[in-house]
């Protein structure tokens, strides 16, 4: 599912590549939606694994204290 999930626009665009190639024989533009398509499928593939790294965080300090009246200040 989560195959199909991610995929499934670069795949839809994949298919209007063929679908406009052979309504309208046209090079240019299917190819352009041929390489948009794969292009999607690439970035998800890379970063569909990375969905779940959160990534180091930074320590929290124990003494920081937020400024009680920093909007008045900003004006």
């Amino acid at each position: 599912m989560t195959f199909l999930k991610y995929f499934a626009i670069p795949l839809l665009v994949i298919a209007v590549a063929a679908i406009y190639w052979f309504v309208s024989y046209e090079a240019a533009g299917s190819v352009m939606l041929l390489v948009f398509g794969f292009a999607m499928a690439v970035m998800g593939w890379i970063l569909v694994p990375t969905f779940g790294d959160v990534g180091p965080t930074a320590p929290v300090d124990p003494d920081w204290q937020e400024d009680p009246d920093w909007q008045e200040r900003r004006g």
